[in-house]
């Protein structure tokens, strides 16, 4: 997670784990700081989903279950509902609801951790019938794009407490990608992966300096030419 602070204008900012982390902390950072500054958040590939993976179980959700418990993280989140399961309150889905400073959401609708970790992850997938999908959007078949697509509906509907928030931004690109604020061939540069003719770097910027309301979604895979979608070697076996 960075920091950026000049002349009363204030950026948290995060990707991945930090990505979440900024959703959870934007508040608070911002309760630091003179109340007459600029601040604002943006959490880079930080909405992971709380979606079924291949196999029916939500391994995600276990996971951050079990984070919860071990760090005692339950009164943390105090608005969650008592009867709502500690591990759902740690989603972005629950956290965002409660965010009253402005925050910016990067994410691919197509995470390729989330695909390899949290859709197909290797311990529900024995056949290894997705790994040429997880390596490599390009390689997937008709059905799991198909199952692909509806991870991206799935994005697209936990954000849609966002959409509603004054002062908010988003972009969803649909890039088979995890971080893209990190590497200036996906934050700004002239290849940089574009949704209506706007690099991240630009959007972000007319956003941070509310020069316009941006609220960027792309279209499904493989619309966009303009995306550096990651290929992963294939896995060394002996």
């Amino acid at each position: 997670m960075l920091i950026f602070y000049f002349s009363f204008q204030a950026f948290l900012t995060g990707c991945s784990a930090g990505g979440l982390a900024t959703y959870i902390h934007c508040d608070s950072f911002r309760a630091l700081l003179p109340k007459d500054s600029r601040v604002k958040c943006l959490a880079d590939g930080g909405f992971f989903l709380d979606v079924e993976d291949i196999s029916g179980r939500r391994t995600m959700h276990s996971f951050y279950s079990d984070i919860v418990r071990l760090q005692g993280l339950r009164e943390r989140f105090s608005h969650c509902n008592s009867n709502m399961d500690a591990g759902q309150c740690f989603f972005p889905r629950e956290v965002v609801k409660h965010i009253v400073n402005p925050v910016f959401v990067l994410n691919p609708a197509y995470d390729a951790w989330q695909v390899q970790h949290a859709l197909a992850p290797e311990a529900s997938d024995p056949q290894h019938s997705w790994l040429d999908c997880r390596l490599d959007i390009s390689k997937c078949s008709p059905k799991q794009l198909g199952i692909l697509q509806g991870f991206r509906k799935e994005l697209h509907d936990a954000i849609s407490e966002a959409k509603q928030k004054r002062g908010w931004g988003f972009y969803i690109n649909s890039c088979f990608v995890h971080c893209q604020s990190l590497n200036s061939l996906t934050w700004h540069s002239p290849t940089s992966p574009r949704v209506n003719n706007k690099s991240i770097a630009e959007a972000v910027g007319d956003w941070f300096f509310d020069r316009r309301e941006v609220k960027e979604i792309d279209c499904e895979y493989p619309c966009n030419p303009t995306c550096h979608n990651l290929v992963f070697a294939r896995p060394f076996k002996i």
